[in-house]
């Protein structure tokens, strides 16, 4: 079955930085673009980043543009999301998708704050 494993969360500081993973299994990842999203309390689950299959086109939420940048390694099933100049509206629970799938991971917790 199609598994989702987040990972790379914490607690920082402002204007710092943190790298998630997200391992996948389950599926044939290299066929599939991936997603990170991120949901907070009481929130809808908000697209993040994308990248393509093959890792040559991303997109951004206008949010986090310019500050995060979406990557993955077809050889290792793993997205990842550099997160750079953190604010404290970053702070939120981090999931990756595979686009077109409905499964979902746990999530890595994110907080951002002084």
């Amino acid at each position: 079955q199609v598994q989702l494993v987040e990972s790379g969360g914490g607690l920082v500081q402002p204007g710092e930085s943190l790298r998630l993973s997200c391992t996948a299994s389950g599926f044939t990842f290299s066929s599939y673009a991936m997603s990170w999203y991120r949901q907070g309390p009481g929130k809808e689950r908000q697209l993040v980043a994308t990248i393509t299959r093959a890792g040559g086109r991303t997109r951004y939420a206008d949010s986090v543009k310019g500050r995060f940048t979406i990557s993955r390694d077809n050889a290792k099933n793993t997205v990842w999301l550099q997160m750079n100049s953190l604010k404290p509206e970053d702070t939120d629970v981090y999931y990756c998708n595979a686009v077109g799938l409905p499964s979902w991971g746990q999530g890595t917790q994110v907080t951002v704050s002084s």
